[in-house]
């Protein structure tokens, strides 16, 4: 993989990290949803008027026009384990911005994918 290529990935990567987290903050600023048949559109327009919800959709839809371009320059095989680098930028990422936690389990966890991330990198 060269390093255009290899920025494509992990731009791709990282778009899908920054969606989820504006995700994460745009529902944590409308709390806890219980969709039923009544409020379905008073919930459509609460999420449509979020900036952070907004903002991770435009993220989303960036990344896929990003992991077209990774795609047509990687085999799929190679490209899809690169998207578990995603878990450790928002495990890290939701620890220093949301105050989660990272236990132990959590960190080995992030390390395994780490080293399975750089031997497929290497092949």
């Amino acid at each position: 993989m060269n390093l255009v290529t290899f920025s494509l990935v992990l731009t791709g990567v990282l778009l899908n990290a920054c969606a989820q987290l504006l995700l994460k903050a745009g529902a944590d600023t409308i709390g806890t949803l219980a969709f039923t048949r009544a409020n379905i559109v008073p919930i459509g327009i609460k999420l449509a008027t979020q900036l952070p919800i907004l903002g991770g959709l435009a993220c989303y839809a960036v990344s896929v026009v990003v992991w077209i371009l990774a795609l047509s320059r990687v085999q799929v095989s190679l490209a899809y384990p690169m998207l578990s680098l995603g878990y450790v930028v928002n495990a890290l990422a939701a620890w220093y911005l949301f105050g989660e936690a990272l236990s132990l389990q959590r960190l080995i966890g992030i390390g395994i994918i780490l080293v399975g991330v750089y031997i497929l990198a290497r092949s």
